[in-house]
C-alpha cells in the first residue's frame, strides 16, 4: 500500500482547489490533507473522496494515485526520507489541513517462519512511519489548528496468531494516538481510525491460508474514507477522537 523513495515524483493532472463551502465552518478542509499510502485501498478512497468534496490531497506513495493528486514517489519504510518528503509536498502546498496515515502492509505468518528484515518492515511502515509522517507535518497542523487520522485496525484492538508483525504495529498506532491526541489538545485534532477488514487488494500477494473466504463481511473503503472526513471536517476545538468503522458482521471486533 506504500512505497519506494527514490526523489522522483510531481503532480499529476490538475490539482484541485481548497475546499470553500459558503457556510465554512465543519465543512471546510480548510487546505490540502496529505495522504500517506494514498494510491491504494483505503489511502486511495481517502484522495477520491477528497478530490469529489473539492479538497485537494497530497499524496505519499511508491505509485502515482489513482485520482489525479499531487504526490511524491516514497518508500515509507525509509522514515527520514517519509519525513522529508513530507515537508517537501507540505512546502509545495504552502500548509497543510490535515493528515492522513493510511500507508499499511502485512505479511502474515508465525514468528519464526517470517523473516525478520520482513516482520521489521511490516512495523516500520505501519506505525514507525506513521509516527515520521506526522512528526514532519506538526509545525504546518499546528499553524492551521489542522486534523490528523491515523489509521490503526480491529487486529489493534484485538490480537490473533499468524500476525505478531501488523498487531504489534496497530496496537502501536492506537497507543501512539491516544499519546498524541493528550499531547496536542487544543493545538490539533487528532482522530484514531479503527477500520475492519475492506475490499482492497489487501489480502491478494498473501497465502491463500491468510486471504478472507469468499463469503467474509468486509466493507468498502469508500465508506471508511466518508469516515475520515468527518473528521477532517471538524471545527477547531471539536475532535473526534476514535472512530471503529467495519462490516456489520466484522468478526475481529468486538
Amino acid at each position: 500500500m506504500s512505497g519506494g523513495l527514490d526523489g522522483a515524483g510531481g503532480a499529476l493532472g490538475p490539482r484541485p482547489g481548497d475546499l470553500t463551502p459558503a457556510s465554512g465552518g465543519a465543512g471546510d478542509l480548510g487546505g490540502a490533507v496529505l495522504v500517506s499510502g494514498g494510491s491504494s485501498g483505503l489511502g486511495a478512497a481517502v484522495v477520491a473522496a477528497i478530490t469529489n468534496s473539492g479538497g485537494r490531497p497530497l499524496v505519499l506513495d511508491r505509485q502515482p494515485p489513482r485520482t489525479p493528486a499531487q504526490w511524491l514517489r516514497c518508500d515509507l519504510a525509509d522514515t527520514r526520507a517519509a519525513e522529508a518528503a513530507t515537508r517537501e509536498l507540505a512546502e509545495q502546498a504552502g500548509g497543510l489541513a490535515g493528515v492522513v496515515t493510511a500507508a499499511g502492509i502485512d505479511v502474515p505468518g508465525r514468528l519464526g517462519e517470517v523473516p525478520a528484515e520482513t516482520w521489521e518492515r511490516v512495523v516500520t511502515v505501519d506505525l514507525l512511519a506513521t509516527a515520521a509522517v506526522i512528526r514532519a507535518a506538526l509545525p504546518y497542523l499546528e499553524r492551521s489548528h489542522g486534523t490528523v487520522v491515523t489509521v490503526a485496525s480491529t487486529l489493534g484492538v484485538k490480537a490473533v496468531g499468524d500476525a505478531t508483525a501488523y498487531c504489534a504495529a496497530k496496537f502501536g498506532v492506537v497507543g501512539f494516538t491516544r499519546a498524541l491526541a493528550a499531547e496536542l489538545a487544543g493545538a490539533v485534532g487528532v482522530t484514531l481510525l479503527v477500520p475492519g477488514g475492506m475490499r482492497t487488494a489487501f489480502f491478494d500477494e498473501r497465502d491463500p491460508q491468510y486471504r478472507p473466504g469468499e463469503d467474509a463481511a468486509l466493507n468498502e473503503p469508500a465508506h471508511v474514507a466518508e469516515a475520515v472526513l468527518f473528521a477532517l471536517r471538524q471545527p477547531p476545538g471539536c475532535a473526534i477522537r476514535e472512530i471503529v468503522v467495519c462490516a456489520d458482521r466484522e468478526t475481529s471486533y468486538p
